[in-house]
């Protein structure tokens, strides 16, 4: 270990990584292992909330890991892991749960969503207990910051709550008390359809796939029925929106005025935002298709990943079960 301060993250795999997911939280992540001791997880427990298949999770669970690395996780530098190779972590929530009540948790924003659109009847244990879980990923590993947006403060605040309560009620500082690192806000990645680009809208574009189903991906982009000939807003095109996320100024400022002198069609942009993503990535692309064809290079980071992370694990667990009179 190092005596640089630790950071953590987490990323659920639920679906391929796309853009979204790239710009929102890989990069930047990515970008820590620079000045922190980095630790990264796929949080394959909290995926089983809404995921029911098991070779799907596998799958998503090994493209996480080669996006990853491909984009530029240093494997020598930054720890990268499989949340469920580290089984503590749902010990440490029982601990956690055993001093959290359940007002802090009805609290939850997700809770509340759930509650205020009808859908309590849909809500497991799980997903009631989301944040204690998540809580657990940040102190079983001494993490001194967590960068978060602010959609996700609430969560690192719970965690906060909960080291208080249990340090307080063992009287010792056993749980260190991590502090946020705020995110510069990412403007919106819009979908295909226009909404924000996510997995469970079925609205995305994955920079990494196949030339072929990028083009489809973007081909499928929403417009409106315009005419080629016709003058059109930059400011209200889901393609000029993409396109500004990954063009030059000065190619973004080209296609702008294409749109406003008329004469350029919506496939034309379709075709120039295709080709910059296509060419953009396409290095990332190459080492991404090389590691998913090899299982055991995954395989042995993630599990290189696990064992460096152990001896921290440990250490918070000897802490926590010694204030609680757990075990020997």
């Amino acid at each position: 270990m190092t005596d640089r301060k630790r950071s953590l993250s987490g990323i659920k795999p639920t679906g391929t990584p796309h853009l979204g997911n790239y710009l929102g939280m890989i990069q930047p992540a990515i970008e820590l292992q620079e000045d922190y001791e980095a630790f990264y997880f796929v949080a394959d427990y909290h995926a089983l909330t809404t995921v029911r298949d098991p070779d799907r999770l596998r799958k998503c669970v090994r493209e996480i890991t080669a996006t990853f690395l491909a984009f530029g996780l240093d494997v020598e530098r930054a720890a990268f892991f499989r949340q469920s190779d580290i089984p503590e972590v749902t010990e440490l929530t029982w601990f956690l749960s055993c001093v959290t009540h359940m007002g802090l948790l009805q609290r939850a924003h997700a809770y509340k969503a759930a509650i205020d659109e009808g859908r309590e009847n849909e809500i497991n244990h799980g997903i009631f207990t989301y944040p204690v879980l998540m809580a657990s990923d940040i102190l079983i590993y001494d993490s001194d910051i967590v960068p978060v947006g602010s959609d996700q403060l609430q969560h690192l605040e719970m965690a906060r709550d909960m080291v208080r309560k249990f340090n307080n009620q063992f009287d010792g500082e056993y749980l260190k008390l991590p502090e946020p690192k705020i995110r510069k806000e990412v403007a919106t990645v819009p979908g295909v359809d226009g909404r924000k680009m996510s997995a469970s809208y079925g609205n995305v574009i994955e920079p990494l796939a196949p030339p072929k189903t990028l083009k489809s991906q973007v081909m499928s982009i929403e417009t409106d029925s315009a005419a080629l000939e016709d003058p059109k807003d930059p400011d209200d095109s889901i393609i000029v929106d993409l396109y500004r996320l990954v063009a030059d100024e000065e190619d973004v400022a080209q296609m702008e005025e294409n749109y406003r002198a008329g004469g350029y069609g919506y496939g034309h942009a379709k075709i120039e935002l295709f080709e910059t993503l296509r060419d953009h990535f396409a290095p990332y692309r190459e080492k991404y298709e090389a590691l998913m064809a090899d299982e055991d290079r995954i395989d042995e980071v993630l599990a290189a990943g696990a064992d460096k992370v152990r001896p921290v694990v440990n250490e918070v667990m000897a802490r926590v079960r010694s204030a609680t009179g757990v075990g020997a």
